[in-house]
């Protein structure tokens, strides 16, 4: 089988060849393309981009972030993670962003679900479920974020004791978000399949905007011409039984090989 990267760097080199010029709410164009798919089995290991050195540490510190449901933006700070900053208009939080929905949907009476501690209840009690799904995209309060959420979705699927998820991303920046996703994802699906006493087995990612930023076009040729060293292996030690429970000193990241950074400036829109 050929390595699990090289599907990534097929899409950019794609979007390059085939990809149409659109203006977006930014100071850059972008090049698109609409519906992708990348598919990720997690026995040939953790998903993290060895073609351009990945900020394991930040991306880490993130995902907790948004599993804790908040969206103060302190915790980011802590860890040294900035790039929200951007978006706050001298406030201190983004509003009702990504992990305020996964932990603090509001019902109509005012009152809030806990969609994802909901879908590893489900995923324990009704496996066989095809509902188990956990949604930031709320149509009613996008008013009330920041940005309306890139990463909108994902379900978990249980058969034969092995655990799948699926996120459907509405929008993609794959050469500087697409890496952060990917790894973000797999590691929550790990997350998910070790309290709930599953194997991890695949994630599988569906995107509508497909796009590279123009000025990053010229980063993801360089990074086009490295070839993947093998994915690195990430492992969960300590006694975790809750989503709610896991630290920076339950994750182990193992044998990771990587070519050099490849520096490209965000875009804010």
């Amino acid at each position: 089988m050929a390595h699990p990267e090289y599907q990534y760097l097929r899409l950019m080199a794609e979007i390059i060849k085939d990809g149409k010029t659109k203006q977006t709410r930014g100071i850059h164009p972008i090049k698109t393309i609409f519906g992708s798919q990348l598919r990720f089995d997690m026995r040939y290991g953790f998903p993290l981009l060895t073609t351009k050195r990945m900020p394991f540490k930040i991306l880490l510190h993130e995902l907790l972030w948004f599993v804790s449901g908040s969206s103060e933006v302190a915790y980011l700070h802590e860890h040294g993670i900035h790039y929200w900053d951007g978006f706050l208009n001298g406030k201190t939080d983004l509003g009702r962003v990504y992990g305020v929905q996964w932990r603090h949907w509001k019902r109509p009476d005012g009152s809030e679900f806990d969609q994802l501690q909901w879908a590893i209840d489900e995923i324990k009690n009704h496996p066989n479920s095809k509902a188990i799904l956990v949604s930031a995209w709320n149509a009613g309060e996008l008013k009330e974020m920041r940005l309306p959420p890139c990463h909108t979705m994902f379900q978990f699927d249980v058969t034969k004791g092995k655990l799948r998820m699926m996120l459907y991303q509405r929008s993609w920046d794959v050469f500087l978000g697409g890496p952060f996703n990917i790894a973000q994802y797999a590691m929550l699906l790990l997350m998910v399949a070790h309290v709930t006493g599953l194997e991890a087995r695949e994630l599988i990612i569906s995107v509508g905007d497909t796009h590279l930023y123009t000025n990053h076009i010229e980063p993801a040729k360089e990074q086009l011409r490295r070839k993947p060293y093998p994915f690195p292996t990430l492992k969960i030690i300590g006694d975790v039984k809750s989503i709610d429970d896991f630290k920076e000193d339950n994750f182990v990241l193992e044998d990771y090989q990587y070519h050099p950074h490849i520096k490209a400036d965000l875009v804010i829109v």
